[in-house]
């Protein structure tokens, strides 16, 4: 790591997870020790400023004060380390995931390519040995061309199966509820979906949820007025239905659809969905963007920490809304495409745990 963490209680628990050692064996250890390396490199070679985030007032760097992040709450989507564990497996990632202070991870399948075949029993097993909760997974919402699809749609029972055999709280979906279409009776339909897959998975005592992208705060083709993220919430069973809000993807819709067709304002608040509904969202996807309004949605993607979002502000409202917040909560960092996906997973890390609470800029 290029630096070490100024915060205590991260430093005991970095120094008892550094001792426990990489599970795949010496190749894979230097071929990953190797690349974070190069990484790090680069990232110093960047100068001041740079490679750590910019200095936008949001609290960046260590200091004193309360950690914006609760204990044990920070994991990763594994989608933003695909390219590791097709080539490496599973194992060496979780070593360094552990090596960088991830408490937890969500999955996105559950293969690792060349690496050989691996059971979801084994999957858990090896989490658990690096320290990492397995809290969540993202599965296909449907694939009606193909009944034997791997989605909730064709093989609902199958999906909660592999949850209950990793031992998850939470099994979800990223596709957007749009398998009827854009109006207000097809997002009814598909919140009708949601509905049953979150009573077949409260019953095995896990939580259904969907994952936004930008388009789901767009307006019904039918009826131009009605958000359609909001018939989701109004359909949807807040007992049986949860959402895992992709922040970035929230505030490029904030970018996109706060005005309708016709040219009238509609204010989107990320924030304040949260805040008016802070019980639905358990999840949330901590990914960070460069403000950019020459491009469609307002922001170019970056690691966590190097953009324009101000985690300090969302996460310090969120957690602190009751006394149970920052329990509540799960915070897993993402990128869609990182450049070195290590590097993205140990810089997010740094960046996330060095947030204080009352520093100057609030």
């Amino acid at each position: 790591m290029s630096r070490t963490f100024k915060d205590a209680e991260l430093a005991r628990r970095l120094s008892r997870r550094n001792i426990l050692g990489v599970a795949a064996g010496a190749t894979a250890a230097t071929i990953i020790g190797t690349a974070t390396a190069q990484a790090a490199g680069r990232d110093h070679a960047q100068g001041p400023g740079k490679g750590h985030g910019h200095d936008h007032g949001h609290g960046h760097g260590p200091g004193k004060g309360k950690p914006v992040l609760p204990p044990g709450r920070l994991g990763i989507q594994l989608y933003s380390l695909r390219d590791k564990i097709s080539t490496l497996g599973f194992a060496p990632v979780f070593a360094e995931l552990e090596k960088y202070g991830y408490d937890e991870i969500e999955l996105a399948g559950y293969s690792q390519g060349s690496a050989g075949p691996i059971t979801p029993a084994q999957l858990k097993r090896l989490a658990k040995d690096h320290g990492l909760n397995p809290i969540g997974s993202h599965v296909g919402y449907y694939d009606d061309n193909n009944p034997g699809a791997y989605t909730f749609a064709q093989n609902l029972e199958k999906v909660l199966d592999d949850a209950q055999t990793l031992g998850l709280k939470h099994i979800g979906t990223a596709s957007g509820p749009f398998r009827y279409g854009s109006t207000v009776d097809g997002w009814k339909r598909a919140a009708d979906d949601f509905n049953e897959y979150g009573a077949a998975a409260r019953k095995r005592g896990m939580k259904f949820y969907q994952h936004n992208h930008a388009e789901e705060f767009s307006f019904a083709t039918d009826k131009p007025k009605v958000r359609l993220y909001d018939v989701l919430l109004a359909e949807t069973d807040p007992g049986l239905v949860y959402l895992e809000m992709d922040i970035y993807w929230a505030y490029c819709a904030q970018f996109r659809f706060s005005k309708r067709a016709d040219g009238t304002r509609a204010p989107l608040d990320p924030l304040k969905y949260v805040l008016k509904h802070p019980n639905r969202y358990p999840l949330f996807h901590v990914k960070d963007g460069v403000r950019d309004d020459t491009t469609r949605d307002g922001y170019r993607m970056s690691d966590v920490g190097d953009g324009d979002i101000d985690y300090k502000t969302f996460l310090s409202k969120v957690t602190n809304r009751t006394h149970q917040g920052r329990s509540y909560h799960h915070w897993q960092a993402e990128h869609d495409n990182p450049v070195e996906s290590l590097a993205f997973a140990r810089k997010s890390s740094e960046h996330l745990h060095s947030l204080r609470e009352g520093r100057c800029g609030d």
